[in-house]
């Protein structure tokens, strides 16, 4: 029986935080589906599509790693993938309270599906999307903290948004 594990996320952008869990992950799993789901809490800075052509490209050389997007109920969408277990990163003790409600609503949900927390590289505690965005709409930068091919992307739509404060790139 293989396992195959979800982990979720909104991935605006994809950081090097999350290519920790997705490289981890991947190492204890069969197969681990990144899924970019869409969060109507959240004004993203790209579209569904392109956070899953982003994270197509990072991850195009992982082996047992897919790409995918999904709406709706986590739940569903593992039942529906024949995934048993959903992987979520925990920063900070401050992610954790969050992260159990949503574990135990889930198990409420589906009782026959596990959450798997994983403890981020301490190296990518503070990092989160949002900060990234917040740092680069500064032109603080982000080398180093999203993959190379990203930095760009951020750049760039954070002008097209104007969203990004004039001066000096790294």
């Amino acid at each position: 029986m293989r396992r195959i594990a979800v982990y979720p996320g909104s991935f605006d952008p994809v950081t090097m935080g999350h290519l920790d869990i997705i490289e981890r992950a991947n190492r204890i799993f069969d197969k681990v589906i990144v899924a970019v789901f869409h969060n109507p809490n959240k004004d993203p800075l790209f579209t569904m599509e392109e956070r899953v052509d982003m994270l197509g490209k990072v991850l195009q050389d992982f082996d047992g790693v897919e790409v995918d997007s999904f709406q709706g109920l986590l739940t569903d969408y593992l039942k529906q993938k024949g995934a048993g277990v959903m992987i979520r990163g925990l920063r900070a003790v401050s992610d954790f309270e969050a992260e159990l409600q949503m574990a135990s609503m889930n198990k409420k949900l589906a009782p026959e599906l596990e959450t798997v927390f994983m403890m981020t590289n301490t190296k990518y505690a503070y990092l989160s999307s949002s900060l990234i965005k917040e740092v680069a709409s500064f032109r603080g930068c982000i080398k180093e903290l999203v993959p190379d091919d990203i930095v760009p992307k951020v750049i760039e739509r954070l002008k097209e948004k104007g969203k990004l404060i004039d001066k000096e790139e790294c």
